[in-house]
């Protein structure tokens, strides 16, 4: 069986979905591994690295991915809306394609996929089991974007983040808050405490409380009902707007008392709640620093811009959609091992076995026997809950 690794065409993309060193548990479960020429340059990963653990260097992009009986990907379909097209056209019929997909925001091109008769994974969806730990994209993703943010952070802000006592006068700590203490907020919650800061954090789940202390940092508790907050797979919920009204409200006072905020409030599938709005950034202090990580999806700061840094009221406000692309050797390493992972745990006797009694090969399979077979990207696309086809 032969794996391909086409180099990323999304815009940005420095990443790649594999890495040297994590060819030999392939080759060991007896599949052979080709790249195309050039896919891991940008990620500090050169052909010849590739070529001394046995892998093809494909030079055409065409024979590599209609050669191969799966792709692996780091933006698939809905994830790359210039390139997926491009792709598709090279697949064909019993292929598998394993990647992210953005099935549930961008469902038309699993149905495309599905209607060629390709088989596709979509990695986003992987359930936050135990067993799953080692195959979750978006919390090792998440790792990434949570310390670049504070990065990013720190170099706009016009103080310094620790306490330093000099000859010249006590420097006060900047005063950084993370709304949101998910794998993003809590990795951000961390590297701001190793830079210095003084770090408060909320998050709508009260469980998490016991995580942000354990880190250093202060839980901000907002007198507001939070018991239908999170779902079963650990995800935040979304709420009606009331519930974010009075969110806002009571968390006014405490944006304005800090230098930094870093916000990472996403509800999957879903826009961004608005957390901050126009008046709050207002009220911060001028030189004051908004790192929005949910820009992708619409923003938690009503003034954020995808990918752009808008300057208001004196604050500047960040919003990347991409940060574990800026730091592409750890990120695809990472993530490298989240796909190899999900790939061996498909792999039996030498081939691709689908197992849907299995939890984690049944809701990361999206497309499947000409029909896109998931519940969710189903209702997004409009069709009845239950596929026809049977694997």
């Amino acid at each position: 069986m032969r794996i391909a690794i086409p180099k990323e065409t999304f815009p940005g993309e420095r990443r790649v979905a594999l890495v040297p060193s994590l060819v030999a548990p392939l080759s060991k479960a007896k599949l052979d591994v080709a790249i195309e020429a050039g896919a891991g340059e940008e990620a500090g990963f050169p052909d010849r690295e590739f070529a001394a653990k046995g892998v093809h260097i494909e030079p055409s992009r065409e024979a590599l991915i209609s050669g191969a009986d799966v792709v692996l990907q780091v933006r698939s379909l809905g994830a790359n809306p210039a390139g997926w097209k491009a792709d598709l056209a090279h697949l064909h019929a019993g292929q598998v394609l394993i990647g992210t997909c953005e099935p549930l925001t961008a469902p038309e091109p699993i149905k495309a996929a599905a209607e060629k008769g390709v088989s596709v994974f979509s990695l986003e969806l992987m359930p936050r089991i135990t067993r799953a730990q080692s195959m979750d994209v978006l919390s090792s993703m998440a790792t990434v974007a949570g310390y670049k943010a504070v990065l990013l952070a720190a170099e706009h802000l016009p103080r310094m983040f620790p306490m330093l006592m000099t000859a010249a006068g006590t420097i006060a700590p900047a005063r950084v808050f993370v709304i949101g203490a998910g794998v993003a907020g809590l990795q951000a919650i961390s590297t701001a405490r190793r830079l210095g800061a003084k770090v408060d954090a909320y998050d709508v789940r009260p469980a998490v409380k016991e995580q942000v202390q354990s880190l250093g940092a202060k839980f901000v508790e907002l007198p507001i009902e939070t018991a239908a907050s999170e779902d079963k797979g650990g995800y935040a919920k979304a709420q009606d707007e009331d519930f974010y009204r009075r969110q806002r409200e009571l968390m006014t006072r405490v944006v304005a008392a800090h230098d930094v905020v870093v916000t990472t409030a996403a509800v999957p599938g879903k826009k961004a709640p608005v957390l901050i709005t126009a008046d709050m950034v207002k009220g911060m202090v001028p030189g004051s620093v908004i790192v929005d990580l949910a820009a992708e999806r619409g923003g938690n700061c009503e003034l954020t811009r995808a990918d752009e840094v808008v300057r208001a009221h004196g604050v500047t406000i960040l919003g990347p959609t991409n940060l574990a692309s800026t730091a592409p050797y750890h990120a695809s390493q990472m993530y490298a091992k989240n796909i190899t992972t999900f790939l061996l745990h498909l792999v039996k006797d030498e081939r691709v076995t689908l197992n849907l009694e299995d939890e984690i090969t049944r809701e990361t399979l999206v497309a499947h026997a000409g029909e896109p077979t998931n519940p969710r990207v189903r209702e997004a696309l409009g069709l009845p809950g239950t596929a026809g086809g049977k694997a």
